[in-house]
């Protein structure tokens, strides 16, 4: 089991906001896109950042948007849509939105519109 698996997903969304934020994106936004992909809602969302949720236990309530997989692409040298392991692949696919975010991508696009 690798070790993310087991890692609170509030001590990774700091770094995700200090991303985004960096390169002029907004916290919102990257509400908005978790959301969109997990299927939280925002009182959910938060209660998982302040409850120490793990992202196996997160992934594992989420409600992964039916467009998902078309988030296409390479996180960390990684082909997102080769990723053998689901539970890694939905890790990756948030990371992929991540990345699209800080690079200045549209909502729409980075939400598949």
């Amino acid at each position: 089991m690798h070790r993310i698996f087991s890692t609170s997903v509030a001590s990774v969304y700091s770094h995700y906001v200090v991303k985004v934020e960096r390169k002029g994106r907004t916290k919102a936004e990257l509400d908005e896109a978790i959301r969109w992909l997990t299927g939280f809602s925002e009182e959910e969302l938060q209660a998982h950042l302040d409850g120490g949720t793990t992202f196996e236990e997160f992934f594992a309530q989420a409600r992964l948007h039916p467009a998902a997989d078309r988030i296409t692409g390479v996180v960390c040298g990684v082909r997102v849509e080769g990723v053998a392991d689901p539970l890694m692949q939905r890790i990756r696919y948030l990371d992929k939105l991540v990345d699209e975010l800080a690079r200045g991508k549209a909502m729409d696009k980075v939400l598949r519109g």
